[in-house]
């Protein structure tokens, strides 16, 4: 994905709204004015930034917000739209579904933007082509993408068959994992994967650099599987080179928890370690442990959807796109 020359922030001053006296964050909303709330759904490829969280400051890293932030500019909000993001991913990881939620209050007098509106506008002043908006719907004032999201699903894509760099298409660069090897033993990665699943202390497999109150998490559903033949792949190279997709099903996760999670079971489908050695490592609670400091390469990993089954009727509109497994 070729990178942008300038970032949100160099142009950010070229088309910032005018903004009269008490218009600062936090304060009243106008008179008159209506202030609306927005679930937004969006997918980019993550290659090109810093994660998806905004960098403030002077640094020339950029997240995802920051462009999306640059874009909401453009509607002319009363006050600056800011986005709260539901699942924050690290720099190269990419999201076929993420969410956030935004306030837009338009001025005294002009109704607020229909979501469709809302959408259109957005996608129509983005200014990076790895990024897009996918869906928008009007939520209660008091909802919060973040806490009020009941499931996160995450995919990893591996490839086997693919001895060195070069032999991956080129389609499929920084959108895999491409093992070293011929095969894997899927099986023993599924009868691993059993260990793994349920409530547990998953200190093992967090990352240092994000405290939380509590390790404890509960899996809700993993999967091993093989993947189709990616469509981008030639027919000669299909047939040396086999897709497979793993699939991680929580309410949250610990910081690299996912990633930790798929280098292990990598470790188990290449003969390194022995599926009953997982529950170990889990029950360990060890993050430092000579084998769960492996870290799978964050250009394999998507968040596939984040789910919201609180918002009663709604909530089944509210699911974000469907998507299969990508391969």
């Amino acid at each position: 994905m070729r990178k942008s020359a300038t970032t949100p922030r160099a142009r950010a001053a070229d088309h910032l709204p005018r903004r009269g006296p008490g218009s600062a964050m936090g304060s009243a909303p106008a008179a008159g004015s209506v202030r609306a709330r927005y679930l937004v759904y969006f997918q980019y490829v993550g290659t090109d930034f810093n994660g998806v969280a905004a960098v403030r400051g002077a640094q020339r890293a950029v997240g995802v917000q920051n462009y999306l932030e640059e874009a909401a500019e453009r509607l002319n909000s009363v006050e600056p739209v800011r986005f709260t993001i539901s699942s924050r991913t690290d720099a190269g990881v990419h999201a076929l579904s993420n969410a956030a939620h935004l306030d837009v209050q338009r001025r005294p007098g002009r109704p607020p933007f229909p979501p469709e509106v809302l959408t259109e506008a957005l996608n129509t002043h983005l200014r990076h082509p790895a990024i897009r908006v996918l869906r928008a719907f009007r939520v209660p004032s008091d909802f919060h993408a973040r806490h009020a999201a009941t499931s996160r699903t995450y995919l990893y894509r591996l490839v086997t068959g693919c001895h060195r760099s070069d032999e991956l298409p080129v389609f499929e660069r920084n959108l895999c994992w491409a093992l070293r090897a011929d095969r894997l033993d899927v099986a023993a990665m599924q009868e691993a994967a059993q260990h793994l699943l349920g409530t547990h202390d998953f200190s093992a497999f967090q990352s240092a650099g994000s405290p939380v109150p509590s390790p404890v998490r509960t899996l809700r559903r993993v999967s091993v599987s093989p993947g189709l033949a990616s469509p981008l792949v030639t027919p000669q190279e299909s047939r040396k080179l086999q897709f497979w997709s793993l699939e991680f099903e929580s309410q949250s996760f610990l910081y690299r928890q996912v990633r930790r999670m798929t280098a292990v079971l990598v470790a188990v489908g290449l003969g390194a370690l022995a599926p009953a050695q997982v529950k170990t490592i889990l029950e360990s609670q060890d993050p430092l442990g000579k084998h769960q400091t492996r870290l799978a390469p964050a250009h394999g990993l998507f968040l596939k959807s984040v789910l919201y089954g609180s918002l009663d009727a709604a909530s089944c509109t509210l699911q974000g796109p469907q998507f299969g497994s990508h391969e």
